[in-house]
């Protein structure tokens, strides 16, 4: 092994995060080994355990990371209008999926029955959901109620749906991103007033 560099703790917890996501996105996850991990980021088991104490626990860092930085290029544009905000949203996560397809798999197939991986999902489609009933300019509480509830189950149908693409591409990303488009757009138009989208086909 080369002499170690030293590192801040912050920076060396960022350096096994990116040696990390490397490994999860080209392999299975029950095929990536801890020691892979220490051997490529240069360090010692023993400090890579110190980090994190498992691979569960670095997958869920990883995997947070990840989450907070989807939010971080789907920042909503109040200027943009609804369908070129879920366009963008869609565009960089459906992106992200077909990049990193292991990963994502591991997280809602091989991890879909872990608790703290599912609370990393969870909060990153509430936060979805937030920016979203914020573009909509809701005023009106039982119509802002009612929509959120819509935006829940159409944000679990895009995860569910986006997933299974990854396992067969049936159609294109742009089809894809389409389909989910025009999903939530009928579901909320009968509660709306007003169409949030009137150039979008009914």
């Amino acid at each position: 092994m080369s002499s170690r560099q030293r590192l801040s703790p912050a920076d060396r917890r960022a350096q096994l995060l990116a040696v990390a996501a490397q490994l999860f996105a080209a392999q299975p996850y029950d095929e990536v080994l801890m020691e892979e991990v220490a051997e490529r980021a240069g360090v010692s088991r023993a400090l890579l355990y110190r980090h994190f104490p498992g691979k569960r626990d670095l997958f869920a860092a990883l995997y947070q990371q990840v989450a907070e930085q989807l939010l971080a290029k789907t920042r909503l544009d109040p200027a943009d209008s609804l369908v070129e905000q879920l366009t963008e949203g869609l565009d960089a996560h459906i992106a992200y999926f077909a990049e990193n397809r292991n990963t994502v798999l591991a997280a809602n197939r091989v991890l879909a029955g872990d608790r703290l991986i599912q609370t990393i999902i969870a909060g990153e489609l509430d936060a979805l959901r937030e920016r979203l009933l914020s573009a909509l300019a809701l005023t009106d509480d039982h119509t802002r109620a009612a929509v959120s509830g819509v935006l829940k189950s159409w944000l679990v149908f895009v995860q569910v749906l986006c997933v299974d693409w990854l396992t067969e591409e049936t159609c294109t990303r742009a089809e894809l991103r389409d389909v989910c488009i025009g999903a939530v757009l009928g579901a909320i138009r009968p509660l709306l007033a007003e169409d949030p989208a009137p150039d979008w086909p009914h």
